[in-house]
């Protein structure tokens, strides 16, 4: 018989009509590609610290992780910008041994008008009523006691003779970023110093020691997690994640092939961020620069990964450029100019714009990645659309032979197979390759499907195994229009 069944027993003689399900050419499910965020919980979060959990509400994520805490503010932002993907969150405890930020903010002088203070802190407005006559003493208190009432604010706040001790609900080197600012938006905005009083702050500093990433990543087993968002820019934190996700022995590995890229950022001048990227080689870490923005790097790590979710989810290959965030600009001073995006982006880091309405704007997303395994200078995994696209396409053709091919028998070429037969040979794997590869291209995922059906290779390897070359060609993102405006005068 040319046609063989996996279950129906040949030795049957009871007379009937008898089905058996072959689904090989029916599969087209695709992997449900979810986020997985990492940060910290205070001491009034619930959540298990190093398990997993998925977000279902903000009220969830509040009472899991205790409110003002980095992964509350990370869950929070994340939710309102990628509504659709399923949402992970992993809690870590603070480091025992860490000791959390502290800032003030100094009053001097006795109002002469009545005002508001307006003072930014992590990136959240807070504003304090300041009556003709106050003091310091008072309109200190006043402010502490704003800070006060909005719970998800980073941080705590005391009030004495004037100065407001400000100090972070989480330790960790990571609470150093909570940025405390007076009058952000400016006279412009509506934001005016108050007449009498001066404003002296000191940044929050003496934070130290973030939380081993260890136990929380062995957790996370063999569950896939596409799009990891790190709060953290720490050599510890960083190295953990790039054995997390290393091709030879981590999710990117032949014994593993989950996959996943992370994404994180960093603040400082464009020497500090320069010298930060190319001490950094990982081609699974996109890391994004900026400076003077009053959101701490957790939520401009937030925003990158939200925001390059949302589009490499619908379609891996279109460019991660031009699109729109929520994050505070910079001021004017310390945006990056064109010269300085094109360094970053030599220099292992990502870049940004910023629109003439304050828009901070996704540029390109690139990976950490500069030279290979020799030293020499390597752009093969320059950018991040290139590892979701590899990423897209080796699942793909991993489930295609996986359905269609998961139990057979192999032969030589040269042996006879009747149509129907459970027996299979390396031209027959090599035209279903092919094949695949052609719908592939016609996704918008490949290119140059005529080229890879002539170099691709499958041969026997003998004992069952079956070695495939596969020279796939990803599709471009479209960077740059040059035009050479070549013009006549009559």
């Amino acid at each position: 018989m040319g046609i063989n069944f996996t279950y129906y027993p040949s030795s049957n003689r009871v007379p009937g009509v008898y089905v058996e399900m072959d689904p090989s050419q029916a599969n087209t499910s695709q992997v449900l590609q979810k986020t997985l965020l990492i940060g910290q919980i205070t001491a009034a979060g619930n959540a298990t610290p190093d398990v997993p959990v998925l977000i279902e509400s903000v009220a969830q994520v509040l009472t899991l992780c205790g409110q003002g805490s980095i992964l509350a503010q990370m869950a929070q932002r994340y939710l309102s910008i990628d509504t659709f993907g399923a949402v992970y969150m992993l809690p870590l405890a603070d480091n025992a041994a860490g000791q959390a930020a502290v800032g003030t903010i100094t009053l001097a002088g006795t109002a002469t008008a009545p005002g508001t203070l307006n003072i930014y802190i992590g990136g959240v407005l807070v504003q304090a009523p300041v009556n003709l006559g106050d003091t310091a003493a008072i309109a200190g208190a006043a402010l502490a006691a704003a800070i006060t009432a909005n719970p998800d604010l980073a941080v705590t706040a005391a009030a004495a003779t004037g100065v407001v001790t400000l100090t972070a609900k989480n330790k960790g080197l990571a609470s150093n970023d909570i940025q405390v600012q007076q009058n952000y938006l400016g006279t412009a905005g509506g934001e005016y110093p108050v007449a009498g009083l001066t404003v002296t702050i000191a940044a929050m500093a003496g934070g130290t020691a973030n939380p081993s990433l260890a136990n929380g990543l062995a957790n996370l087993s063999s569950q896939p997690y596409d799009f990891i968002c790190l709060p953290y820019n720490d050599t510890a934190s960083l190295n953990a994640l790039q054995g997390f996700l290393s091709d030879a022995s981590g999710r990117w590995s032949w014994q593993e092939m989950i996959y996943g890229g992370a994404f994180a950022a960093f603040r400082g001048t464009l020497g500090e961020c320069t010298a930060f990227g190319l001490q950094r080689n990982d081609q699974h870490m996109s890391v994004m620069p900026f400076n003077g923005s009053p959101d701490p790097v957790w939520i401009w790590a937030t925003e990158v990964c939200a925001a390059s979710a949302a589009s490499l989810r619908v379609d891996p290959g279109l460019p991660l450029q031009y699109i729109n965030t929520t994050l505070k600009a910079p001021p004017v001073p310390d945006r990056w100019t064109l010269g300085e995006r094109n360094t970053l982006l030599y220099d292992g880091l990502s870049s940004t714009r910023v629109g003439d309405d304050d828009t901070v704007i996704l540029e390109r997303m690139a990976t950490t990645y500069q030279k290979n395994a020799a030293g020499a200078n390597d752009d093969s995994y320059l950018d991040v659309e290139t590892m979701y696209g590899l990423m897209f396409v080796a699942r793909d053709l991993s489930n295609y032979l996986l359905t269609r091919y998961a139990r057979k028998k192999l032969v030589s070429d040269q042996t006879v197979i009747l149509a129907g037969s459970n027996c299979v040979n390396p031209s027959m794997i090599r035209a279903s390759v092919i094949s695949e590869y052609r719908a592939l291209e016609a996704g918008g995922y490949v290119q140059n499907s005529s080229t890879f059906a002539k170099s691709v290779v499958v041969e026997d390897a003998g004992n069952g195994l079956v070695k495939i070359l596969a020279p796939v060609d990803l599709v471009n993102q479209l960077r740059q229009i040059a035009i050479l405006l070549q013009f006549r005068k009559s």
